[in-house]
């Protein structure tokens, strides 16, 4: 609860003045017993912050705060007396020990006794450390009274058998909570408090309990009209884990209590269709159409259960936005980019605190102990380039992973969740069939995430009543598992009769209200709660400037001379106070030379100018990779070090009071999530320039599948816009395959229909002016850039001041080379890359004027009109040759011929295009460097040697 709230309390009429010693009194009876409080009460004082490792409410009451200040009082050790013979009392003494050993094997070990699997088929063994006998204690101990007030039990002293009993009911029940392998003692000691002092089972009142059975019923209810309506039809259903639905109901309506503004859902297939009817709001109609096949995409467009969504509902707190991310069938890769749009959202609202914008990502049970990507994401969450404020994670735990549930198969782990212990997240693991302990672990959950901003996990221990899908006979691999469920009631009718026998519904009232949702469907209503049809406008992303605008590659990314010259200096300007290493400091030297015209310029420099040239005009530029403050090959150094105490400085961030935002920092060492974090925050933030660099090039290699289910085919399958650029550096140097390649020919083959766009630059300008047309164009696409390496410091590859001013990013580079007469060439060389510097050194070297060099910088779109335009500038052509460094089956080759020959038709039908080049390899180049000299003599000579 926000401070706000409590002046409100103060300020409601019954707690005014006098009337304050009532809440003192509410105050001091939930810290004795919570169930004795209203349960509206009872939220309340849970959502208390944290001060000084205790709740904390202003109130001058101290005995109430001495609760939870003191948490091991020397009071009464041990009996109803006491003695002063040193023996009794050592005896005493040794007695309370072995008590509390007890106890804290409850909170250590209790969950492996806890009741979690609703079908009663997970064979647990015993835990010894439970046992009376294990601590040297037993049964004629049960009477005697010990000191507990390290627990939170509400008195100070109590029975062996009533701490037991009460022990057990809090951490063997259908709750079993890890908590103590955190290290945090205010985080540990607050999960105690929550679960001891409720023995884990608060009271709800009847209100809530029939909201409970509400929301149940329209789990329970979409199952079924849809495995009636459409017997047979992939569903991918959450029949046995029903409880989701109530869950997530919860959890958004608490966190919208908090003042949450926003909560980015990722999950997978099960359960999806109903979330997204029963939480999110998705008309039922719209499902129908598309079980019907009516839906019309205007592309290629995806399954139903790969769907994103987004509504807005009403809370306490006011209306929070809910955005399911969609998802491609690489189960979990959806989990990091959920968090790069939160992210996105925060940075977007300002929300430092990360309160606002809460991640909440779904799991199975198998995918989240199997797949990698979730390791990596929790690697991240701490960190500050990726950092969320902590992720709700909830496993719908079906106990089968496709068809794999023994458990020595399915994971080397005791619980699928243990990899959450990395990050020392709670885990509490649930019977999904006890909906009121679900309800109670979610209120937990939420209260722990806004209170600490870490990760939290819930294990909804379920299971699967049908197959992995609905065309499944699960029965053919989990006969004794499906024999079970035949028996097993559904979690809704387990409610229904625990409602009816405690009086508060009745079977008619059972009925009708499972009928009444049924109604609802068939008459195509909207079944989710508070839905908001009117959303306020601030929860927006406006991506309307770039929705349907034609891929046109002119863009005059042109700056005026001296503005730019004066950015130039503030960039390159080192406080006189702030020692840096002395080859960083000669490289600002030169900057400064450079922005002066008194030096050429090369790529670090034209890079650099081309971020601080739009951060100056507002724009907001984020840069992560492995190594990008310094850049790997040295040419960035953004991000200063101060050589005395090691602190940092970024000049860029210091350029003027009202420029953009400038985010920079070097990623932990990860492809997949890294990658999968920054298209996240790409498509969410379309006002950024977002740029995710590779050590290496090949280092992509690591995030295949964002690459194939994201970032190339997003838009056509899900609409999705995105202006992430990836830059990959790229070029043979001879120092064998795994860093020579970025695998340019993988990009090219998932080109069409102007789904991205693919670069190889080779001069600063072109950096320079690739950098501000794909930030001030009015086009989102992903930029995908083969950036160089020895380049970065070549002689030839620079640029004036001038060609950074003036033009823009030309798709096509002509012959530059005024020695080179249009009149006299027989011979043009097409290609892209570092090989044109080879091939310009080995021209000059052998005085060959007749062969010209033509760059093509832009390999997609492949840019037609403008290679034509080049090549009309030649009438005496008689051979064309495209030469690249790769070998033949990889590099553009492939990819480009039939645009290049297209080109050449046009030009001269009589003339055929060869290639030169390595030969066809498996791997990407030669380990050795004689080899890889040898190929590149063969390949020079191959291209400039005219056949006479």
């Amino acid at each position: 609860m926000q401070d706000t709230s409590m002046d409100e309390l103060w300020s409601s009429s019954h707690l005014a003045g006098g009337n304050s010693a009532f809440l003192e009194e509410l105050y001091e009876a939930y810290l004795i017993d919570p169930n004795s409080v209203p349960e509206n009460w009872r939220d309340t004082f849970n959502k208390l912050p944290n001060v000084n490792d205790q709740v904390s409410i202003d109130v001058p009451h101290s005995t109430v705060r001495e609760h939870f200040a003191q948490y091991a009082k020397d009071r009464k050790r041990l009996g109803s007396g006491t003695s002063n013979a040193p023996e009794m009392n050592n005896t005493v003494n040794h007695k309370q020990a072995k008590f509390q050993r007890l106890t804290g094997a409850y909170r250590m070990r209790g969950h492996q006794k806890a009741i979690l699997d609703p079908l009663s088929l997970i064979s647990r063994k015993d835990v010894p450390d439970l046992d009376l006998h294990y601590h040297e204690l037993s049964k004629a101990d049960e009477d005697t009274i010990f000191d507990c007030s390290n627990l939170f039990l509400g008195k100070d002293n109590a029975t062996l058998k009533e701490v037991v009993e009460a022990l057990e009911a809090t951490y063997c029940s259908s709750i079993g909570a890890e908590f103590t392998h955190i290290t945090d003692t205010k985080e540990r000691r607050w999960v105690e408090a929550r679960m001891e002092s409720t023995r884990s089972k608060p009271d709800f009142s009847d209100e809530s309990k029939l909201h409970i059975l509400e929301r149940l019923t329209a789990a329970e209810g979409l199952e079924k009209y849809l495995g009636s309506r459409y017997p047979g039809t992939k569903r991918f259903g959450l029949e046995g884990g029903e409880a989701f639905i109530p869950l997530m109901d919860e959890m958004i309506q608490r966190f919208g209590s908090y003042g949450a503004k926003e909560i980015v859902i990722g999950m997978a297939h099960r359960g999806r269709l109903n979330m997204l009817i029963n939480v999110l709001g998705k008309n039922p109609r719209e499902l129908f159409d598309e079980f019907e096949g009516k839906a019309i995409y205007e592309k290629s467009g995806d399954v139903k259960y790969h769907q994103g969504f987004s509504s807005n509902v009403e809370t306490e707190g006011g209306e929070v936005h809910l955005a399911m991310a969609f998802n491609p069938s690489h189960l979990e890769i959806v989990s990091p980019v959920i968090e790069g749009s939160v992210r996105a959202r925060q940075d977007r609202r300002g929300d430092t605190e990360r309160k606002e914008v809460v991640p909440v990502s779904i799991h199975g049970d198998a995918a989240f102990c199997g797949q990698g990507v979730v390791m990596e994401t929790f690697q991240a969450s701490q960190t500050r380039a990726y950092g969320t404020g902590g992720t709700f994670h909830i496993v719908i735990n079906n106990q089968v992973g496709f068809t794999t549930n023994k458990r020595e198969d399915v994971r080397s782990t005791e619980y699928c969740t243990d990899i959450a212990k990395m990050v020392q997240a709670p885990i509490f693991h649930v019977n999904a069939d006890d909906l009121e302990a679900v309800i109670f672990v979610t209120q937990m959950a939420v209260d722990f995430r806004q209170q600490f901003n870490k990760d939290v996990v819930i294990d909804l221990v379920c299971y699967r009543r049908r197959g992995h899908n609905e065309a499944d006979e699960p029965s053919g691999t989990q006969p004794l598992m499906y024999s079970a469920i035949k028996k097993q009631k559904t979690t809704w009718e387990l409610y229904c009769q625990k409602l009816i026998a405690e009086g508060l519904i009745t079977q008619d009232q059972q009925k009708s209200i499972a009928n009444e949702y049924r109604s609802a469907l068939d008459n195509g209503k909207h079944v989710a709660r508070a839905l908001v049809t009117k959303s306020q406008r601030e929860f927006f992303v406006d991506w309307t400037p770039f929705i349907n605008q034609e891929v046109v590659d002119e863009f005059d990314s042109s700056i005026d001379l001296s503005t730019m010259q004066d950015i130039a200096m503030r960039m390159s300007n080192v406080p006189a106070d702030f020692p840096i290493q002395r080859q960083v400091q000669k490289i600002y030297e030169d900057r400064a030379k450079m922005a002066q015209g008194a030096m050429p310029i090369n790529w670090g420099f034209a890079e650099s100018l081309g971020f601080a040239t739009l951060l100056e005009a507002g724009e907001h530029v984020r840069i992560t990779g492995q190594d990008v403050g310094r850049g790997t090959f040295s040419h960035r150094h953004a991000v200063l070090h101060n050589q005395n105490d090691a602190s940092l400085h970024i000049p860029m961030q210091h350029l003027n009071d009202k420029q953009g935002r400038l985010t920079i920092h070097d990623s932990f060492l990860s492809e997949f999530a890294v990658l999968g974090f920054e298209y996240g925050y790409a498509t969410t933030s379309p006002d950024s320039l977002v740029i995710w660099e590779a050590q290496f090039g090949d280092f992509a290699n690591g995030a295949q599948v964002v690459i194939d289910q994201f970032i190339t085919s997003g838009e056509h399958k899900w609409g999705r816009l995105c202006g992430l650029c990836m830059f990959l550096p790229h070029g043979y140097e001879g120092q064998g395959p795994e860093h020579s390649s970025a695998r340019l020919e993988r990009y090219l083959q998932l080109c069409a229909e102007h789904n991205i766009q693919v670069c190889m630059p080779t001069t600063p300008a072109q950096i320079f002016h690739m950098i501000r047309r794909q930030q001030l164009r009015n086009l989102r696409k992903p930029l995908i850039v083969m950036t160089p390496k020895s380049l970065l410091r070549h002689k030839a590859a620079t640029s004036t001041l001038e060609e950074l001013a003036e033009g823009q990013f030309q798709t096509v580079l002509a012959e530059t080379d005024e020695n080179i007469k249009a009149s006299k060439v027989k011979r043009i060389v097409l290609c892209s890359g570092r090989v044109y510097y080879d091939l310009l050194e080995r021209r000059e070297r052998d005085e060959i004027t007749d062969v010209a060099l033509v760059r093509i910088e832009q390999l997609y779109p492949f840019p037609e009109v403008a290679l034509l335009e080049v090549l009309n500038q030649y009438k005496s052509v008689t051979e064309v040759t495209w030469c690249q460094e790769e070998p033949v089956n990889q590099g553009a080759w492939y990819s480009s011929q039939h645009h290049i020959r297209h080109v050449l038709h046009q030009y001269n039908p009589k003339l055929t295009l060869a290639y030169a080049g390595r030969e066809a390899s498996a791997a990407a180049a030669a380990g050795y460097l004689k080899l890889h000299l040898e190929q590149l003599e063969q390949l020079l000579n191959d291209a400039l040697v005219i056949n006479k």
